[in-house]
């Protein structure tokens, strides 16, 4: 049990570390272009996770969470294309998005490794977990950053949905725990 929960708290730590080793490194100054990389990777990145659930998970609940989870930020993803193809603006790769990637790549393979019975808290604590840091890294790094008008309302925009998945998360967690 003690190294279930470890393993468990591995999975939070790292999500957490995706954004706060990127924001806490003297705040990054980052140009639309790369905020636009770090929206879209974010976005993707919750997707992956969402696919991940729902081929491993057999918890009804869990099952709808990851189905919004994969369409709520997969239309975020659209909204930022759309975005900058119409701005003319290519997203560019940056310390913050690569460094999302390659934790993200991390928590996928700890995901995949649990074993059925200990997958769905995993992937729950790990949603909250990320939540709270892409809320945060949007809220206090990249709406700050952003030149654009519009790539600043469309980050605006999406804090209130990513709210609603923070609290749909945190009773999904609340709900798993009691089992």
């Amino acid at each position: 049990m003690k190294q279930f929960m470890k393993l468990n708290m591995a999975i939070v730590v790292c999500s957490i570390i995706v954004f706060g080793s990127a924001y806490a490194q003297k705040n990054p100054k980052l140009t639309d272009p790369e905020i636009a990389s770090v929206a879209v990777t974010a976005n993707q990145v919750d997707v992956n996770y969402a696919k991940i659930a729902l081929t491993r998970s057999k918890n009804s609940d869990v099952l709808k969470f990851a189905q919004t989870m994969s369409d709520d930020h997969t239309a975020v993803i659209n909204q930022a294309v759309a975005l900058v193809t119409k701005l003319k603006v290519t997203p560019k790769d940056n310390a913050v998005s690569r460094k999302l990637l390659s934790d993200a790549e991390k928590t996928k393979k700890q995901l995949i490794a649990k074993p059925a019975k200990a997958f769905d808290k995993a992937y729950i604590d790990n949603e909250v977990a990320y939540h709270k840091a892409v809320i945060s890294t949007v809220e206090g790094l990249l709406i700050p950053q952003a030149q654009n008008a519009e790539l600043k309302k469309l980050l605006q925009d999406v804090v209130p949905t990513l709210k609603a998945h923070l609290a749909h998360a945190e009773m999904l967690q609340k709900k798993i725990e009691k089992k």
